[in-house]
């Protein structure tokens, strides 16, 4: 750190308690009091030095007071800063820095230490000091300008406060390296052969450090809050990056605010500390006004500010009952980069008192409807694109699509929660547009927990949450696992059974498309293998369509089994139907080509589909069970009739 040396005599003050006395021989004259403390000093060197004093001075000794004392207890800086200058004074030894010279620059505008009482006086002194050596350097600036906060008014009146600040934000877009000699920690000019830093051609044995952006991201943050705000809106005035500029915030905040380190590594939680215990920590009165400042200063831009800052603000924010403008545009900024928030990242612990659930989802379900009118004003998706690949394909689609799956996750996290009320998880889940989810097997799988964790739901109650689910976008593992699920109402699993049987037909049709693609290619590459083009590769390629053929054979024959079996038992339900029948009703299986009826089917007309589909995915899977499990099955029809 810079200093200038001024005066040229001994120390000459000592302090007895309270009470400075200035040992030159002479008996003092004149008291001067700041505060608690009392400086027993001499009339002349005083007069001679300050404008302020001589007009005290002369009031006194016009006034016939012998006593003199003088109250100076509002003097910027306080008793340190007369201290000093009392100094300069006397001419006494003492040395300015960075870390005094704003105080005396005050302390001397304030005792009025200019040019036509004395040459060379303090104000000019201290000016000098500032301008020649202080605002060169970044450290001293920041020393500087760290040491106005107690004075803060009268610095920004003599221009301190703003000379500082540019000097600091036209060094914060500038490489460090060219400040002049700087400390190791942000590298040196030049280097040797071996890598070491060189100073007038010396090597000094110290290795460079590369420069970074977030350099002056810890000399900033001791800065208060009034101090901190000029200087980011000077820097953001001379066009710094808004990603530099966020993350300078980022780091102020979590120096500030000890909510946003929870869930930091212990490395970096030790390092808050460190710096935490050098200073104290602020109320939460001080961190709820921090928190909504630097709200404000955020810009409102989508994906300039990390969803993980975003987020960890809001956490903080609800907990220190922050503002609701606060809170909402904290919201409304994770609403418009939902799509790259995480699942551990809308994990947010209700703390209302009036809410007994242990996340909070109303908070969850208005960032995602920020999400969605923002999407719609974008004009982001269309409902009518077409197929499911189609619309996976659609890069417009691609941010709602995330969320979709986002929100499932979600769904599926809170489920378990046995407070969480129905029309609340319904809403949540409704609130997706049915284009967003090419597939909905997260959702069934939030819905199955949830049903699980809430056994007491009536069946109309489970109907209504199922609705919100299409069972055409389910996949075959998914509907092998909803058919077998007892925790579902028996409209939606019989929807599951046919959609499964129209996925199965579809699947096959599919493969037997592709093998006869494979066998008509494999004919017409019959010559080319006889010729000259023949490659080693190719008698491979040819048993494996064989093989692939046989399979596909060998399936559409037990597919065919497997529909004279139903046949015969659809047969002989209907039988049984008509002569258990008194002439009011029948019973008919009908199946339709789209979704069936709970009120056409009863629940023998389950019992069939379910074994049904056992026997399906049996034969597919090469099992003879499922001709036992009929055979039995008939019988028991039998014996009932």
């Amino acid at each position: 750190m810079a200093c200038l040396k001024l005066g040229s005599r001994a120390d000459v003050f000592r302090k007895q308690g309270q009470d400075w006395y200035c040992t030159t021989g002479l008996p003092s004259d004149i008291t001067v009091t700041v505060g608690e403390q009392s400086f027993h000093l001499h009339k002349f060197p005083l007069l001679s030095k300050s404008g302020l004093l001589e007009r005290c001075i002369r009031e006194k000794i016009e006034n016939g007071d012998d006593s003199c004392v003088i109250d100076l207890s509002d003097i910027p800086g306080g008793a340190k800063a007369f201290e000093l200058t009392a100094k300069f004074c006397y001419g006494v030894k003492f040395e300015m820095t960075a870390s005094n010279v704003v105080h005396l620059r005050c302390a001397a505008e304030y005792l009025e230490m200019t040019e036509e009482i004395a040459e060379g006086n303090l104000i000019a002194q201290t000016e000098n000091f500032l301008t020649q050596t202080v605002l060169r350097s970044w450290k001293d600036s920041i020393k500087a300008l760290h040491t106005c906060d107690d004075i803060l008014d009268l610095a920004e009146k003599l221009q301190i406060v703003k000379r500082c600040i540019d000097s600091v934000a036209t060094r914060s877009c500038t490489d460090p390296d060219l400040f002049g000699w700087p400390v190791v920690q942000y590298g040196g000019p030049m280097q040797s052969p071996g890598g070491s830093v060189l100073w007038n051609g010396i090597s000094t044995g110290a290795r460079p450090r590369h420069s970074s952006p977030d350099w002056w991201y810890d000399d900033v943050s001791c800065l208060s809050l009034p101090l901190y705000k000029k200087v980011i809106s000077a820097m953001e005035y001379r066009g710094i990056n808004q990603d530099i500029i966020v993350g300078s915030l980022n780091h102020y905040a979590k120096r500030r605010l000890p909510g946003l380190n929870r869930r930091k590594s212990i490395s970096d939680v030790s390092s808050c500390l460190s710096i935490s215990s050098l200073t104290s920590i602020p109320s939460e009165e001080e961190q709820k006004y921090l928190l909504e400042e630097i709200d404000r200063l955020l810009p409102f831009q989508r994906g300039v500010t990390s969803c993980k800052l975003l987020f960890g603000l809001l956490r903080t924010a609800i907990i220190l009952k922050a503002s609701p403008s606060c809170v909402s545009n904290l919201e409304r900024r994770i609403g418009m980069q939902l799509d790259k928030a995480t699942l551990e990242d809308l994990l947010i612990p209700n703390i209302s008192e009036s809410v007994e659930t242990l996340y909070d989802v109303d908070c969850v379900h208005r960032i995602l409807d920020h999400f969605l009118a923002m999407d719609q004003e974008t004009g982001g998706a269309s409902p009518g694109l077409g197929e499911d690949a189609q619309m996976l394909a659609s890069p417009s689609l691609m941010p709602i699509t995330m969320v979709a799956k986002l929100i499932d996750g979600y769904l599926a996290e809170v489920a378990p929660d046995v407070n969480l009320k129905l029309p609340k998880f319904r809403s949540l889940a409704a609130a997706i547009p049915d284009y967003a989810r090419p597939i909905d097997d997260g959702l069934y799988r939030a819905i199955d927990i949830y049903l699980k964790a809430h056994p007491h739901l009536s069946e109309s109650e489970k109907e209504e949450l199922c609705r919100v689910m299409d069972c055409q976008k389910l996949s075959l593992e998914a509907c092998t696992h909803a058919a077998q699920n007892e925790r579902l109402p028996l409209r939606v699993i019989v929807q599951v059974l046919f959609f499964e049987q129209l996925q199965l037909r579809s699947s096959i049709a599919e493969c037997l498309m592709v093998s006869e693609n494979l066998e008509g290619g494999s004919r017409q590459l019959i010559p080319t293998i006889s010729g000259e083009q023949y490659r080693p590769g190719w008698p491979l390629a040819s048993r494996e369509n064989q093989a692939l053929r046989e399979g596909m054979d060998n399936m559409k024959q037990r597919v065919a089994d497997l529909e004279k079996e139903c046949s015969t038992m659809r047969d002989e339900i209907e039988r049984l139907g008509r002569s258990r029948s008194t002439g009011k009703g029948r019973f008919s299986l009908n199946m339709k080509p789209q979704i069936c009826s709970t009120k056409e089917a009863i629940p023998t007309m389950a019992m069939a589909m379910a074994t049904a589909s056992e026997e399906k995915m049996a034969v597919v899977k090469g099992d003879t069970t499922p001709r036992l499990k009929l055979s039995r099955h008939k019988k028991k029809l039998s014996i009932e009739a």
